[in-house]
């Protein structure tokens, strides 16, 4: 049911929960920002700083998109691989202050297996993941991740899949828990089932009981300060992203989603106090085939859902309760061919008299085939006035400039089951649908060195740059 809350386990623990709460090193409703506009107002000001960038170097010819993030990472005036965590400086929304593994050591992953969620072997995603401090986490090469229990991901840690062709599936998958400053870039992230009734390990000197999991994509329980770009996700058994429990300062964007019902669910459950800090940023993402509903679902807090493609959808594409504020701008809605279905917009078990009021705005929407928003709320034209500061909202003209690339870079966008679709031509090197790139030369679509075409099946044997090898190196040494 839409309106139910997320787990009964959560409602039994909910009088511990918040009075743990006022003592958390995390706290809920004030780690929220004061003055959400002023965030929306930033992220107008850099997408034109972007796009007026790429004007100037001739429309988009070379390295500048008009996209800022990845026009931030790209166009350092330095190859993206020897500045892996410049990425950390490149976010923007309300997850603008994730900061990851920013100044830690890298990590390489070499290990797909995951045996012993008690003690991980090193050289696996877990054990990388558990580790204390900043840790920026790679892949030495294409692997795909079953994991046996939920991945319970560390303060201070990117996981970034650049340069490999990385699959978190067909297991449980990654949980954010009481924890912060987390990036998790360029993953396809798929057919994730439940797991628990095990003990799991959290930290090198922590290990717990875990109940039973939703099968959730990527689950933020009271976590703060996250950034989740460049991935890939579907086919999960509840959400592919669910935000819940008080998790706040986060932004989803360049992003792929397919073939799901419940896509994302931001806010535990109407009653629950505490979602009333959450601030949420969904931008540059495309809503591809085979979706039902939540794009997202959102509950109390503030969300700014701007510059995504939604290409259609079998119930509805924005939900929400509990008197959310959902800004829309720039957005393209294209409905499907049901009748019935044409509205973007649904308030979720809620008279119209309860939530006419609500703070539900749509500014430079293309709606297509049918679509329509039905905006609510009166008297807050000086909040959105302030929000954009000057800065006009990005016409939805430019969602396919700024959706391009949306989703893994360099292979299919679909988890594998779409055809290939145009990349960039990142640092000079082949684009296409095929980690191997084109012609055989063994150059990735992110500029990463791989064996060539005949070597696909042993990428033990890489031909890795000086750098990449040592950061392989990395991974010899316990980080425990």
């Amino acid at each position: 049911m839409a309106g139910a809350p997320k787990s009964t386990l959560i409602i039994l623990l909910l009088p511990f929960l918040l009075l743990g709460a006022a003592a958390s090193a995390l706290p809920l409703l004030n780690s929220s920002l004061p003055d959400p506009a002023a965030v929306v107002a930033d992220f107008h000001s850099k997408v034109t700083t972007s796009r007026r960038r790429m004007q100037e170097t001739g429309g988009g010819g070379g390295c500048m998109t008009g996209n800022p993030i990845d026009d931030c990472w790209r166009c350092a005036g330095t190859d993206w691989w020897k500045d892996r965590q410049r990425l950390a400086d490149c976010g923007i929304g309300f997850g603008r202050n994730a900061l990851g593994g920013k100044g830690g050591p890298f990590y390489v992953v070499t290990d797909s297996s995951d045996r012993d969620p008690v003690n991980p072997a090193p050289g696996t995603l877990r054990h990388a993941a558990i580790q204390e401090g900043p840790l920026w986490i790679v892949f030495a090469a294409d692997m795909t991740i079953r994991l046996n229990e939920e991945l319970l991901v560390n303060s201070y840690k990117t996981i970034d899949g650049r340069g490999a062709n990385v699959h978190v599936a067909g297991g449980a998958c990654i949980t954010l828990q009481y924890v912060s400053n987390v990036i998790i870039h360029n993953l396809h992230v798929h057919d994730c089932v439940p797991a628990g009734n095990a003990n799991v390990r959290s930290s090198p000197t922590h290990y717990g009981w875990r109940t039973r999991s939703d099968g959730d994509g990527i689950s933020l329980f009271s976590a703060r300060d996250v950034w989740v770009d460049h991935c890939a996700l579907s086919r999960c058994a509840d959400g592919l992203v669910d935000a819940i429990m008080g998790s706040t300062g986060i932004t989803v964007s360049n992003s792929y989603f397919s073939h799901h019902d419940e896509v994302m669910l931001l806010g535990h459950s109407d009653g629950y106090l505490p979602d009333s800090g959450m601030q949420v940023t969904i931008a540059f993402n495309h809503f591809g085939v085979q979706l039902v509903q939540r794009m997202p679902r959102c509950r109390r807090g503030y969300f700014h859902i701007v510059n995504n493609d939604y290409t259609a959808w079998e119930m509805y594409a924005i939900g929400g309760s509990a008197s959310p504020t959902i800004n829309s701008q720039g957005n393209r809605y294209i409905a499907p061919a049901n009748p019935n279905a044409k509205e973007v917009t649904k308030r979720v078990d809620t008279e119209e008299g309860q939530w006419n009021g609500w703070n539900w705005r749509t500014e430079g929407d293309m709606m297509v085939n049918g679509a329509f928003f039905v905006p609510s709320g009166e008297g807050m034209e000086n909040i959105y006035d302030k929000a954009s500061s000057g800065v006009d909202p990005k016409s939805s003209a430019l969602v396919d400039q700024l959706t391009i690339g949306a989703g893994v870079l360099g292979g299919p966008r679909d988890n594998g089951e779409a055809s290939a679709y145009v990349g960039f031509n990142y640092a000079g090197s082949a684009t296409g649908g095929g980690g191997g790139g084109s012609g055989g030369n063994g150059y990735g679509s992110l500029g990463m060195v791989y064996a060539n075409s005949g070597d696909r099946g042993c990428r033990s044997h890489l031909i890795l740059s000086l750098t990449t090898l040592v950061l392989a190196l990395i991974c010899c040494v316990r980080l425990d």
